[in-house]
């Protein structure tokens, strides 16, 4: 009850409190770990070695899937989830599969578009993918960013601030979507990353998640996918990127936690025909 009647500058100053917490740990452990550093890299780069590159989906990376009179927009914007490593076609992939199951809750047609490059980081996101983007308004925004800006190391001050320019420009672009941002990978469960290795980076995939939790705590329409669980050996494509089962649970998953937390919140279950 106190934490709702908090006003708005008061729930600022928790959060850049919040932040500021995340940093000093983000700087506490980079100091600890510099001089195990040069071992890490090695382990990287053979993991890099070892697992190789998946090619990116094929087939077009826009298209149609479920029924109904009334056709719904959605728009994918990521990583190598967006892109369909792990998958042989878009529609078995991330944006494809999210649209599968938000049809089907919806009792809608829906309309996908997915625009994701394996590798790419928010602020690269932000200069390369904003640009190519049509400008049409879309309904539905899926935003599946951050594996990247973990193992480029970025500190929390620097994903907040491009999250949070993503998310303006976004809006800005698209001033009634719903937006849904996909977890930041959960590294713990990346099989193909060796120990300690795989430890150091989950702490600060951790760092991120929470750091997204709050940086959308006060933002409307714009929700953070956060009941995140362990997964089975076969969700994984190369232990790293998700196969077509595991885009497959992963959005169904997504979608059922974006609509329910839609239905509580703002209490418009009907109006999308969710009851």
């Amino acid at each position: 009850m106190a934490e709702s009647v908090r006003n708005p500058q008061t729930r600022n100053h928790a959060r850049e409190i919040d932040l500021r917490k995340m940093q000093l740990q983000y700087i506490a452990g980079g100091l600890c770990l510099l001089p195990f550093s040069p071992f890490l890299y090695i382990q990287g780069q053979y993991t890099r070695w070892k697992v190789g590159r998946l090619p990116d989906a094929g087939g077009e990376n826009s298209g149609f899937v479920g029924e109904g009179s009334e056709t719904l927009k959605l728009l994918a914007i990521g990583e190598s989830t967006v892109a369909g490593i792990g998958a042989e076609t878009h529609a078995d992939a991330l944006t494809g599969q999210f649209g599968k199951h938000l049809g089907k809750r919806l009792g809608k047609r829906i309309e996908w578009h997915a625009y994701g490059v394996s590798g790419i980081t928010i602020r690269r996101a932000i200069e390369e993918l904003l640009p190519t983007i049509p400008q049409t308004e879309f309904d539905f925004i899926v935003i599946a960013l951050g594996a990247n800006d973990v193992f480029k190391i970025s500190s929390p001050e620097v994903f907040r601030r491009d999250l949070s320019e993503l998310l303006g420009l976004l809006r800005k672009r698209n001033p009634r979507a719903k937006m849904f941002l996909a977890n930041v990978p959960m590294v713990r469960d990346f099989r193909a990353l060796p120990n300690p290795l795989r430890y150091i980076l989950s702490r600060l995939a951790k760092l991120h998640h929470f750091n997204a939790k709050d940086l959308i705590a006060t933002m409307e329409n714009v929700y953070y996918f956060d009941d995140v669980n362990r997964v089975d050996d076969d969700f994984f494509s190369d232990g790293i990127h998700p196969s077509a089962k595991g885009y497959d649970l992963w959005s169904e998953a997504m979608v059922e936690w974006f609509l329910g937390k839609i239905g509580r919140l703002k209490g418009i279950v009907k109006v999308y025909g969710l009851d």
